[in-house]
């Protein structure tokens, strides 16, 4: 699923024009290592004008929207690009992983009701909200089995969430002067989870070769002292996720990959126009409000993501060594100053969104199964 011709040339693209620094050089420094493992040059950043008709391979930040972008792109397929397509943006976001309160409730254009069917048992309790009007119904149907988690559709790395215990506290939400604008845009509740693992599962199709993973992430605090994205600790394989079961794996973890793979055949079937070289699932476990294990897919990640650098790594072990069997990579980011550790691997050391510092770099540790 990705280029077997030479004549290919790797190309970092910001789709975002106010992505911030460290995205930008993060997708350069990505792009770059890709292309030395490949055996293909590298060609910078996306230029319109100075790789227009060049037979190019992509590694987008975000997922590419309809057809008229990726046609701009020469994107074609997902043997064109390490990320995704789809043919309308909410399909991208965590959106699709609930359906809407009733068949009165407002949908964009593309919604498939066939999705949320498919994915109904390996997802948490939820609904997703594209209209004002329907925000409170549907937060008063989630809030009589507990607290909830409102999470805009387009938010990242755990930002802008929060917990909604009671319908007063969400009428405090309705009467903010974003809120219109928020819910229009999409928002998802889902049921909040107690002393939660994330669990990430995925799929990465590059030069030939499939890797298949599974592993967690973790949070970490910026300096506004936010909970965000911290790190990936993945388990990787050369091959199918039949490979990746081989392995001597704990059953929360064998759950994690059944709905990672339920929730990955319903994006195909449901939506037909959409194509992935990287497939990343983040599946959360922990505990409900009647203190009940629950567990379910959150989203997915047809982009490049927080654990893209610890895959990139895994491909360079395998590429090194045909004979590996698995390999433990970590990606990290870190908000604070510090020194690598031995033998790290820096990808990004500079500026975070917030103006402030970030350092992300990855780890590689034998397998010891």
């Amino acid at each position: 699923m990705t280029p077997t011709n030479r004549k290919k040339l790797v190309v970092a693209h910001s789709v975002l024009d106010d992505a911030p620094l460290h995205e930008v050089e993060t997708n350069r420094a990505l792009a770059r290592w890709l292309a030395q493992i490949l055996g293909l040059k590298y060609g910078g950043s996306y230029d319109p004008q100075l790789h227009d008709g060049q037979n190019l391979y992509l590694l987008p930040t975000q997922t590419l929207v309809g057809a008229a972008a990726a046609r701009q792109l020469g994107v074609k397929g997902p043997e064109d690009l390490w990320g995704g397509y789809v043919d309308h943006d909410f399909i991208c976001t965590k959106a699709i992983s609930h359906g809407l309160l009733n068949r009165h409730a407002h949908a964009p254009p593309g919604w498939a009701p066939l999705f949320s069917e498919r994915v109904r048992s390996v997802v948490l309790d939820g609904l997703s909200v594209f209209s004002l009007k329907d925000a409170r119904p549907a937060a008063e149907h989630l809030l009589y089995t507990g607290p909830i988690r409102l999470k805009p559709i387009h938010a990242c790395a755990g930002r802008g969430q929060e917990v909604i215990k009671s319908l007063d506290q969400f009428d405090e939400v309705l009467v903010r002067p974003e809120a219109e604008t928020m819910f229009t845009e999409g928002v998802v509740f889902e049921q909040d989870l107690d002393q939660v693992i994330t669990h990430s599962v995925g799929q990465s199709f590059i030069g030939g070769k499939v890797l298949s993973y599974c592993g967690d992430q973790y949070l970490t605090e910026d300096t506004q002292g936010e909970a965000v994205y911290g790190g990936s600790n993945l388990l990787v394989v050369s091959g199918g996720y039949d490979q990746l079961l081989k392995l001597d794996l704990p059953e929360d973890v064998r759950l994690a990959i059944h709905q990672a793979q339920v929730f990955d055949k319903a994006a195909d079937e449901a939506y037909p126009g959409f194509y992935a070289s990287r497939r990343n699932y983040d599946i959360a476990q922990g505990m409900d409000s009647d203190g009940q294990p629950r567990s379910g897919v959150l989203e997915q990640s047809w982009r490049m993501g927080g654990a893209s650098s610890a895959e990139v790594a895994a491909l360079q072990c395998f590429v090194n060594d045909p004979g590996m069997c698995a390999i433990r990579v970590s990606s990290v980011e870190a908000y604070s100053d510090r020194p690598l550790p031995a033998d790290a691997i820096e990808v990004y050391r500079g500026p975070a969104q917030s103006g402030d510092f970030l350092l992300k770099y990855v780890t590689v540790e034998s397998y010891d199964g």
